[in-house]
């Protein structure tokens, strides 16, 4: 049975109703330390427990029905009214907490990855950009992108009855946690997504190839002795490929993409 009464959809709320599910993400958080920033609240199926780990509770929600609501029925947590994408994210220390609309997952993680401050986050998302998010099967464009900065976990699936009203997925429950120290700057945080991207978006079959004609290691042959030092075949695509390997293509070649064949030319002619 819901362990609360659900209210309108117009906002494309699933509500999170399973009291198991809850306690999964009361104790992941209870894991974490400082105060807390709950993500769409909806009915306080979340806030409740929080509430009860003695922290601090500030939860932004879009129905400003729901709002009103909470800021009735929970005086000891801040209610604000609002949509989570144009919230600005506080730059101290703090925990993100939240069932995400299924619609905006994307978005969200986007907001979320790009904001200071927050130490740890623990997320209910569709199951599949869960799996895609920690790894499962092999690290997403977006993961790697973002790999060295923070680390993505998988603490299971949440099936869709889990939710009313159900939606026609399952979702899956996941952690970012902050590296507190990163291989990599921030401030080349830029440098290094274009790398990835053009890895992850540039040709060539395999990974030989593909790192042979889209950065600067120049050759198949360099490109395979670079990845058996990551045990990596020639063979394998980029989701193969691990954090460090990453950091350290980064570092080997930077954002430099291989020299044209026109660009060779005229420097062989010149040389000649």
């Amino acid at each position: 049975m819901p362990t609360y009464r659900h209210g309108r959809h117009e906002h494309g709320q699933n509500y999170l109703t399973d009291r198991q599910t809850i306690r999964r993400i009361i104790d992941l958080v209870r894991d974490t330390c400082g105060p807390i920033l709950e993500i769409g609240p909806g009915e306080g199926a979340l806030t409740r427990p929080l509430l009860s780990l003695g922290r601090p509770v500030h939860a932004v929600e879009i129905d400003p029905r729901l709002a009103r609501k909470l800021n009735q029925e929970l005086g000891l947590a801040t209610i604000t009214e609002g949509d989570f994408l144009k919230h600005r994210i506080p730059d101290y220390p703090h925990v993100l907490v939240g069932n995400l609309p299924f619609h905006q997952t994307t978005a969200i993680l986007r907001h979320i990855l790009h904001a200071p401050g927050w130490t740890d986050a623990v997320l209910l998302v569709q199951w599949e950009v869960a799996r895609r998010r920690a790894g499962v099967g092999g690290a997403s464009m977006m993961t790697a992108q973002w790999s060295p900065w923070f680390e993505f976990t998988l603490h299971g699936r949440v099936p869709a009855r889990a939710f009313t009203p159900a939606p026609g997925v399952d979702g899956g429950l996941m952690a970012i946690r902050r590296c507190p120290d990163p291989p990599i700057r921030m401030r080349d945080r830029r440098r290094f997504q274009a790398l990835v991207h053009r890895v992850y978006t540039g040709p060539g079959h395999g990974l030989a190839q593909i790192l042979a004609r889209n950065t600067a290691l120049g050759s198949p042959k360099d490109a395979t002795s670079w990845l058996l030092k990551h045990r990596l075949a020639g063979s394998d695509v980029p989701k193969s490929m691990s954090t460090m390997a990453w950091v350290d293509l980064f570092r080997t070649t930077g954002t430099s993409p291989p020299p044209t064949r026109t660009n060779r030319g005229q420097r062989s002619r010149r040389r000649g």
